[in-house]
Order: C-alpha cells, then sequence, then structure tokens
C-alpha cells in the first residue's frame, strides 16, 4: 500500500466505528471474516484490532510527549531554505526541501549532511509549520503597509443594504453607471447613468462626459425632472461619482426628502435590477465601443429621449410577486420565484396610483399618438447617426459644459474671477 493510499488516522477510527456495529452483532465465523476484511483494509495487527473494536473507538490524548525526531540541524536548513525562497507557506515549502537544501549547497549558502537530507525528505508538513512558527517567532517582522484609510468620508453616514424586492410603493430607484470606454478605460468617456425603480421597472438614462460632480449633478437634475412620479430612494453601488462632497450638498439642497442608501463594497446582488438593465438595454443597444466626444453625448441622450417613451410606455416587464426555498436533490437548496403578468411600467405605476390625475392624462396621451413600431424606427436611425458620428481626436479637447442641460457654461459668465 503506498503512502497515498493509506488511511489517516481519522479515517482509520471513522472505519472502525462503521464495522464495530457489524463485529458486535456477528458469530465467530463472520467475525473471522471481518477482522480478515480489516487487516486488508487498515493494515494493522490482527490482535490490535480485536483490541480496538473491543474498545471505545475514540482518540485519547498521549500520556507522554514523542520523542524528538528533527534536530536543530535540520531546522537549522529548513530556516535557509524558507528563507531562500522568500517564506513560503508549508504546503509549499514541504515537497521542495531537499532539492533545494542541495542547490543551495552548490553555492556555499547551507551545508547539509546525507542524514539531514534524508530527514528533509521525510519531515512532514505539519512538523515544518510548527518550525515556521518557531523560527518566525525570533525574527523581526516585516514592516506592514498600513490599512488603506477610509478615503470617501461622503459615504461614511450612508446606510448600506439592498431595496426589498416586494416593497410596494414606486420611487425606490436602484443607480448605477454603464462605462462606454472601449478596449481602454483613459481620458474622458461617455457614461451612462441608469436608474430603475424596483416596483414598476420604470427606466432613467442619461449619458454623461465623464463623471465629474458637474456632469453627474446636471444627470440627477435631468432624471429627477423627468420621473412623472416622486422619488422616495436613490440606491447606487460605493462608486465616488455617486458620493462626494458636491453630491451630498446636491442632495440635501436639491432634493431633501430622498433617502441615501448604497449597496455593500461587492455585492452586485445589492443592485439586481439596475445591473440587469445594464445589459439589456444599454449595452444591447450601444454594446462596448468607445464614446467619448460632446456630439456622440448630445446623440446619445436624444437616443434615451426616444428610449424613454418605447422601454416605459410599451415594453412590458415581469416583476417577482414569491420566493420560496425549496429543497433540491442532495439536501441542495434552491429559490424558486413566482413572477406575476407582464406589464409595461406605465401600467404598473397605474395601479398604484403613484400618478397624479395630471400626469396620468399626460402619459395617457403620449401613449395613444405614439406608433411604437415608427418610434423603434426611429431608435435603429439614431443608433445608426450614433455609430458614424466620429470619435474624439487626441489633440482634441472637449467642453463638457456643452453636453449639459441644466448648468451653464462658466466660461461664459462674465463675472466669473479668473
Amino acid at each position: 500500500m503506498t503512502t497515498e493510499e493509506q488511511m489517516t488516522i481519522e479515517e482509520r477510527y471513522k472505519y472502525l466505528r462503521m464495522m464495530k456495529a457489524r463485529y458486535v452483532k456477528a458469530d465467530r465465523q463472520e467475525r473471522g471474516r471481518l477482522l480478515d476484511e480489516l487487516e486488508a483494509v487498515t493494515g494493522q495487527h490482527r490482535k490490535s484490532l480485536i483490541r480496538r473494536v473491543n474498545s471505545r473507538l475514540e482518540r485519547r490524548p498521549r500520556s507522554r510527549e514523542r520523542e524528538r525526531i528533527y534536530g536543530p540541524d535540520v531546522t537549522a536548513a529548513i530556516k535557509v531554505v524558507a528563507a531562500s525562497m522568500d517564506d513560503p507557506c508549508a504546503e509549499r515549502l514541504t515537497p521542495n526541501l531537499k532539492w533545494m537544501a542541495e542547490h543551495l549547497s552548490k553555492f556555499g549558502e547551507l551545508e547539509v549532511s546525507d542524514a539531514v537530507l534524508e530527514q528533509l525528505e521525510q519531515i512532514s508538513i505539519s512538523t515544518v509549520r510548527r518550525r515556521l512558527e518557531t523560527i518566525h517567532q525570533d525574527q523581526p517582522r516585516r514592516r506592514r503597509r498600513k490599512s488603506p484609510r477610509l478615503t470617501n468620508q461622503a459615504r461614511k453616514d450612508v446606510p448600506m443594504g439592498r431595496i426589498a424586492w416586494d416593497v410596494q410603493e414606486p420611487g425606490h430607484f436602484e443607480a448605477d453607471t454603464v462605462h462606454h470606454c472601449g478596449p481602454s478605460a483613459s481620458g474622458l468617456y461617455v457614461h451612462t447613468l441608469q436608474m430603475v425603480d424596483v416596483t414598476s421597472g420604470w427606466t432613467e438614462r442619461q449619458a454623461v462626459l465623464g463623471r465629474s460632480y458637474v456632469v453627474m449633478e446636471d444627470a440627477f437634475c435631468t432624471i429627477l425632472e423627468r420621473v412623472p412620479f416622486e422619488v422616495r430612494e436613490v440606491h447606487p453601488d460605493n462608486g465616488s461619482e455617486f458620493f462626494n462632497h458636491h453630491l451630498r450638498r446636491f442632495w440635501k439642497e436639491r432634493a431633501p426628502d430622498v433617502q441615501l442608501s448604497r449597496s455593500r463594497p461587492f455585492h452586485k446582488d445589492d443592485n439586481p435590477y439596475v445591473e440587469q438593465r445594464n445589459g439589456d438595454p444599454v449595452r444591447a443597444y450601444l454594446g462596448y465601443d468607445r464614446l467619448d466626444s460632446v456630439e456622440q453625448t448630445q446623440a446619445v441622450n436624444e437616443l434615451y429621449d426616444l428610449m424613454w417613451c418605447y422601454h416605459n410606455l410599451f415594453q412590458p416587464v415581469m416583476r417577482v410577486i414569491e420566493k420560496k426555498i425549496v429543497s433540491g436533490p442532495g439536501e441542495r437548496t434552491r429559490i424558486r420565484r413566482r413572477y406575476d403578468d407582464a406589464l409595461t411600467p406605465f401600467d404598473r405605476l397605474r395601479a398604484t396610483q403613484a400618478l397624479s390625475p395630471e400626469q396620468l392624462a399626460r402619459l395617457t396621451a403620449l401613449r395613444d399618438r405614439t406608433n411604437p413600431r415608427l418610434l423603434l424606427a426611429q431608435i435603429e436611425d439614431q443608433l445608426s447617426r450614433i455609430f458614424s458620428l466620429p470619435c474624439a481626436q487626441p489633440d482634441e479637447s472637449q467642453n463638457v459644459y456643452d453636453t449639459l442641460s441644466h448648468l451653464p457654461d462658466p466660461r461664459q459668465d462674465e463675472t466669473v474671477t479668473r
């Protein structure tokens, strides 16, 4: 039996406990056959196995310490080899002790005898781990890098979590940005700010050139004015484009009733609805090409104006109405979801009474006079126009104020001091 095929101590005890139930109930001849099987499987002596199965099969602590097998010369060799390999873990170090010691001895870095080389080949990982602990405790520790300081204090007091999937009132929006940078994320390029209402599926999109607080503030102003119902909560990720002192001031002054929350770091499942819509329709329409000019930003916003009508008034969405945890094969659990009938976001809002009579009449009239096939053709034409526009040249500067709809260009204000 090779070393890889031998049982560990715990495996041997487990096997003996399983066989003991059969051994106790068996007659003399059956016990003999069982002992033959135990000998073949465990490799232990027959008398030892008889004592084992007739006693308590539990590991007992040693009554006296085992004699030391590996002396200080082995520890010294491990110390030199570990330092030469930049202090790897015991699992990586142990299989390479012998050949590395021989290799170092060629350069005069280490003197080892044949007996030490034989012990380095036989030593176990757990023993090496204990020796490394002893070695490292006598060595000065390396200077550790300080833990990263919380640089973004603007999100410090913003609660983390996720919006409940069964929230009933509209106005709880998940927010995210989609990058249109192409293969390179360098320089200034277009982003899509997208917000999705969890209850109704109502979506808002605005293209911005860069992620400065100027363009983000203008995009939020545009969306807040365009949403036909009350915005109760905005729930983005932890990006600095969402949480900085300028935007915190904006939310405090512009929309003090809007609650700000954020997802947990590295938890995309905290923003499932907006993450899903990042792929469809944003990526499905614009793909992964680079967009980085003022003209392209303006053209994308014209596209989003058309998509606003098409997706909110004519595109049905489904929402989860029940989640149930069920047990699958092999005691695995999974979540079974039940969805409601597909309705457009506008119809969902109309069912919740979230729209004012004026907004309801305006949106109803807009849908009645809109031909969805013609609107879809206009979207396709606008996409062709976007892809025909050239990107910005490397030596060409772009003025982000030309993409804004609410904030004026300070260069046109004569009162601005230079």
